[in-house]
Order: C-alpha cells, then sequence, then structure tokens
C-alpha cells in the first residue's frame, strides 16, 4: 500500500498526492510513513512564499504568477493556507476559487488546507504537503498563507524566496514593521499600484527597509520593492525576473553560507515537528483519560477550579509519561 502511493506520487499522479495531503490534513494514521518514503524523492522544487495582510490580493497575484510559470513552460504546485471553518474546521476555499482557470491544466496542481488556527504561521501539515508537490516533480510550489500581518515570519523559515505584498492606504508597511517582516521578506510587492499614494507608500517602504536592513545586517541581496497590479496582469514578469535573480543570487553565495542557511531551515523545521507532535500526543493522551473526564465534571459541579485541575492534570500524566504503546499508535505504525 505504501509502495504503491509512493510510486503514484513521484509519477505526477495527481489523485494519490490530493488523497495523501487530504489525510495528512486529517491526520490519518499511516500518513507518516508515506512521508518517510518520499522524502529521497524532496529537494527539487523551488518554494515560493507569499504573505501579507488580507485584501491586498495576494491569491489574484498567485493567479497570475500561475499563468506566467506556465508561460515559461514550468509546472506549478499551490498551497493556498485559508481560514479554518468554525464548523467543519476545514478550509474556506476562497483561494482555490480564484484559481478556477487553471483547473484543467495537468502542469497546474492547486490545494487548499486549513490553518487550524495557526493564524500567522504555517501548520505542520503544510509544511509536509510542500514535500508531496515537491516529490511529484513540480517545478515551483507556490505556498499562499492566509497572512494577518503580524506573525507572518513562518513562511520565512519554509520558502527558498518569501514575498511580501502590501496595497496603498491600509497601513501595512507600518504592520509590516511591527512584526519585524522587514527581517525576511526577500521581494516587496506594492499591488494596486493604480491607487492614490502608491508611490508615497512604496517610498515609506524603501526607508523602513533601509533601516531594517542596516540593523539586521544581512549580506548580498537588496529587496526590491515593484509595482503591480495583478487584476490587470501588470508587473508579473518583474516579479518573476526578480524571483530569478534572487535565486541565482543565492546559488552563487559561498558554500559555507549556504549549508548555514539550510542547516537553520532544517533546525526551525525540525523544532516544529517535533512541537507539533509533542503537543498532540500529550493534549490526546491527556484529554481521553478517566481523571480528565472526573476533573471536568468536579468544575461543572463547581467543586474544583479550572486552574488547578489543568496544573494537577499537566503535572501527573507529565510526571507519569506518555505510555510506548500511544505514541506507536499515533504514528500510524
Amino acid at each position: 500500500m505504501i509502495n504503491s502511493s509512493v510510486n503514484k506520487i513521484i509519477k505526477g499522479d495527481v489523485r494519490a498526492a490530493a488523497k495523501l495531503i487530504r489525510d495528512i490534513d486529517d491526520r490519518v494514521p499511516g500518513t507518516r510513513e508515506i512521508l518517510k518514503a518520499l522524502h529521497g524523492h524532496t529537494g527539487k522544487a523551488y518554494v515560493i512564499g507569499i504573505t501579507g495582510s488580507p485584501g491586498v490580493g495576494k491569491s489574484t497575484l498567485v493567479d497570475q504568477m500561475i499563468h506566467g510559470l506556465r508561460t515559461r513552460g514550468k509546472t506549478v504546485g499551490v498551497l493556498a493556507v485559508d481560514p479554518t471553518s468554525p464548523f467543519s474546521g476545514g478550509a474556506i476555499l476562497g483561494d482555490r476559487i480564484r484559481m478556477q482557470r487553471h483547473s484543467l491544466d495537468e502542469g497546474v496542481f492547486v490545494r487548499s488546507l486549513a490553518t487550524r488556527g495557526q493564524f500567522g504561521g504555517l501548520t505542520q501539515s503544510t509544511r509536509s504537503a510542500v514535500d508531496v508537490m515537491d516529490a511529484m516533480g513540480k517545478d515551483y510550489i507556490i505556498v499562499e498563507t492566509v497572512g494577518v500581518g503580524q506573525d507572518e515570519v513562518d513562511i520565512a523559515r519554509s520558502a527558498d524566496v518569501t514575498v511580501i505584498v502590501v496595497v496603498p492606504g491600509m497601513g501595512d508597511h507600518i504592520q509590516a514593521i511591527k512584526a519585524g517582516i522587514f527581517e525576511v521578506g526577500d521581494i516587496f510587492v506594492v499591488n494596486k499600484s493604480d491607487r492614490p499614494d502608491a508611490e508615497k507608500t512604496r517610498s515609506d517602504l524603501k526607508a523602513m527597509l533601509d533601516i531594517a536592513w542596516k540593523r539586521s545586517k544581512r549580506q548580498g541581496w537588496e529587496p526590491p520593492i515593484l509595482m503591480a497590479e495583478a487584476a490587470n496582469n501588470k508587473g508579473i514578469v518583474e516579479l518573476l525576473t526578480e524571483i530569478e535573480k534572487y535565486r541565482k543570487n543565492w546559488k552563487a553565495s559561498s558554500r559555507d553560507s549556504i549549508i548555514a542557511h539550510k542547516k537553520t531551515l532544517a533546525r526551525f523545521q525540525l523544532i516544529d515537528m517535533i512541537k507539533s507532535r509533542l503537543v498532540e500526543e500529550t493534549l490526546s493522551y491527556i484529554i481521553n483519560s478517566f481523571e480528565f473526564a472526573e476533573a471536568l465534571d468536579s468544575i461543572i459541579d463547581g467543586a474544583r477550579d479550572p486552574y488547578s485541575v489543568c496544573d494537577e492534570l499537566l503535572s501527573a500524566k507529565l510526571a507519569e509519561g506518555l505510555r510506548p504503546s500511544l505514541v506507536y499508535e499515533s504514528s500510524g505504525r
């Protein structure tokens, strides 16, 4: 079963890849084993992160980027990280609706993933889905984050190049400097540049970028600020050109710099993976215990307060430790 799924995915089977990504998002047992087998087939795709506040036109920009990359004969995978439905827990498919014109193109694979409440960051499901698309053989993978304007630095830990999108009149540049995004953005795009104050937004970004760049002491690349009108397909060619320039600049870096950067990314991703699994398994162990059910009743009856119950349950279960059988089962083996 595992070998069959792996073989189908590395041959570019869309149905097999879509099923695996859905299973990853739903935490279906057995997916980890498939991901382990696929890992040796990853590392070839170029990952582009697109982030920015809601309403800046990220999805329209991505739609035009897909068209531009396909015109160049490149295959594209897209992961649109959507808000989570409060009812089903699944993704609200707004981004995929905007990219419908590529639905019949075999060279394009678009999937939506739910944030699962992790606004501003990437879930482990997203990173695993990137690996699936990579193993499929996609030349480029575009990851569009939900973008809340305060905590969007996670994308830089998973993408090869990070594009920050802002628009005039929404104060996005102010939000960006609050979140420290200038230190992680590689390319900035002022979308909807036909609006008033577009040039002012560009000059404000340039001034703050200069300050942030000196503070971070980052060498080798000065982030460009591009003007675009994604709805009218303006500025897309320039954006793709800058992305390729960044890629060539990166390849020209010293071997030590490349290794150090890869090690930093691998460290962040491994820590996040351990954190995700640790929290998931520990939480599952606690809430499925008899003590949890008993404590819940005592809170409802007014006999105990939730703060004391939380401290006691956590202390007791951590001291007891996770049963090996539970960890073994949760991994899908």
